[in-house]
């Protein structure tokens, strides 16, 4: 299997904005090829939608990216043509229903098809086999997943898989297609102490093959680049809370952007700072019906009225409409 030069992750300001507000924003990371990146954060903090704004899966509001030199979210086709997904759940889940060899060769089958040269169609059947097989062996070894070792080889069921071995299999579809970034969501997600450090050796030596590896995790390692999706409690000065006003220039415990990292549901202050109290309240009238002059995606002010599903409704809408494409 081919070992590319991975590619070089840079952002600067990077932010999505949903219907409902802020999914992720002011995310900035310079990171070079080959290098091992954890988005880290709690779950609901839009991690996983900023994992596929990276990949070129999901459209960017505020800001650029450059993933190996192809700026986002102008060249977003460019970017899917060298990012690889391993799982996400909701956007390429394994198939519960098939054997883990018919999941490989379906993988094998869409990369050759979709993803390899033209040419690669017109080859003997006989050749392609060969080819595809001699493919699979590599990305297995690669990705550190023993058909041997299974409890049925080949033809154990996917259901049936542990939870690392169900991740070593994603990584090895996803490496089937040479990608110069590899990207995971959850990668600690269920896993044991023992099984989380075998998790991330494995994403070590993917990187030090020279494949970029962006994994979503709650945790990041010490030697990871770490991109965090909310801030530190350190990075937060304490202040009293006070009630966000239209117009007003916006306290920095209400922002909470710090570089390489990205908060959600922050007012938007360039907007407000621009429109005054009656013409923000018209507009929002207008918009929703909403007689109290606040927008359902923009309602951040420090009150404790919040719910935890107000908190993900952008991230959820993002990642319907990431569904549907």
């Amino acid at each position: 299997m081919d070992s590319p030069h991975g590619a070089a992750v840079k952002a600067e300001d990077f932010g999505l904005k949903g219907p409902r507000g802020w999914v992720f924003r002011g995310v900035g990371i310079d990171a070079a090829p080959g290098s091992l990146i954890a988005v880290e954060g709690p779950s609901g903090s839009g991690r996983t939608c900023l994992l596929l704004a990276l990949t070129g899966r999901m459209k960017a509001t505020q800001g650029h990216a450059e993933i190996d030199g192809h700026r986002l979210p102008k060249r977003m086709t460019a970017v899917r043509r060298i990012a690889a997904l391993g799982h996400v759940p909701g956007v390429n889940d394994l198939d519960q229903a098939l054997t883990v060899a018919e999941q490989l060769r379906e993988g094998a089958l869409l990369h050759r098809r979709y993803d390899g040269p033209v040419r690669a169609l017109l080859r003997p059947r006989a050749e392609r086999r060969a080819r595809a097989a001699a493919r699979i062996d590599e990305a297995l070894a690669a990705a550190g997943l023993d058909l041997d070792t299974l409890p049925k080889g080949a033809r154990t069921s996917v259901r049936d898989l542990e939870r690392l071995e169900a991740v070593r299999l994603s990584v090895a579809i996803a490496l089937l297609g040479s990608p110069r970034l590899l990207a995971l969501d959850d990668l600690d997600l269920k896993l044991s102490d023992t099984e989380r450090t075998e998790a991330w050796a494995l994403l070590r030596s993917i990187a030090a093959r020279g494949t970029t590896v962006l994994a979503v995790c709650s945790e990041a390692p010490a030697d990871a680049v770490a991109l965090r999706t909310s801030p530190k409690e350190e990075d937060v000065p304490e202040a009293p809370e006070a009630p966000y006003a239209p117009g007003a220039a916006p306290q920095a415990a209400d922002r909470k952007i710090t570089w390489g990292s990205a908060a959600k549901s922050a007012p938007d202050a360039d907007a407000d700072a621009d429109a005054g109290p009656d013409t923000e309240a018209a507009a929002e009238n207008d918009s929703d019906g909403d007689s109290d002059g606040d927008s359902d995606g923009d309602r951040d002010t420090a009150t404790d009225t919040d719910t935890e599903n107000d908190d993900t409704k952008g991230e959820d809408d993002a990642l319907a409409e990431a569904g549907r494409a």
